[in-house]
């Protein structure tokens, strides 16, 4: 195997949070006519873990007249990238990326980064990283980019819905219950998530779309409840925008029959 090109080297490795040790940081530098055109992350989504391990794609598309030979990533957080608060590295840290070509000059190169909430993924880890690429051409071109762009780790959630009495009578107090729950890195438990804004929406018997009818805040424990009144049949169901840390979830919706 060829010799990968190195880039300056501005800080030695070191220890950070999550277990990971960090390999030498670099600058932003491009040497050559290598171009990075695209990175992406879980093909664009944010990255929803819940209490089992998720394994993740990240590809980066570039181009050179010699070709593309290899690329690597990492995630890390922080203001410095050469002393991250955090940082990530991918499953295939030591060997070279799956880079397929579309043309004798550009080609997608990919990793992936598995995450392990039942081992080093705590709940501190939830939130904004940076992405850093590097990429070689075949001409030992090159191009590193601390932060090309960023994704997010969050919290897995789950929501509950339940409208009871059911069937109820047309004009009577209709009670809608449920929970909000996000899983907890650092118990390996799915609990309450407390204090945050939802959603009671209704969808009427023959339609496909909700409406929302009034926002309730989840308790210290995350349940939720509140009363309405029953008019026509339809589906009730809580409605989750979700947080930076935590990801958008509706409920099921209940059905109702209305006498």
């Amino acid at each position: 195997m060829r010799k990968r090109a190195i880039f300056a080297v501005l800080a030695a490795a070191t220890a950070v949070a999550g277990g990971f040790t960090v390999s030498s940081a670099y600058a932003d530098e491009t040497v050559g006519d290598i171009q990075i055109t695209d990175v992406a992350v879980n093909g664009g989504k944010d990255i929803a873990i819940g209490l089992t391990d998720k394994t993740i794609t990240v590809s980066v598309t570039a181009t050179d007249p010699s070709g593309i030979w290899d690329a690597d990533f990492h995630l890390w957080r922080g203001t410095d990238p050469d002393n991250p608060d955090g940082y990530i590295k991918p499953n295939e840290d030591t060997t070279p990326a799956d880079c397929v070509a579309s043309s004798a000059t550009t080609s997608t190169c990919s990793k992936t980064f598995t995450f392990e909430p039942d081992s080093w993924l705590t709940n501190a880890d939830a939130g904004t990283w940076k992405v850093g690429v590097q990429v070689w051409a075949n001409d030992d071109s090159r191009a590193q980019r601390d932060a090309y762009t960023t994704t997010r780790l969050q919290r897995f959630s789950k929501l509950t819905a339940n409208a009871a009495p059911e069937p109820v009578a047309k004009g009577k107090t209709l009670t809608v219950t449920g929970k909000l729950t996000r899983a907890n890195w650092d118990t390996d438990t799915y609990a309450g998530y407390t204090a945050q804004p939802v959603k009671l929406q209704f969808r009427k018997a023959g339609t496909s779309t909700y409406t929302t009818v009034k926002t309730v805040n989840t308790s210290s424990t995350g349940d939720l409840k509140t009363t309405t009144t029953a008019s026509v049949d339809g589906y009730w169901r809580w409605n989750f925008a979700g947080t930076s840390t935590t990801p958008a979830v509706s409920a099921t919706g209940d059905y109702v029959d209305v006498q």
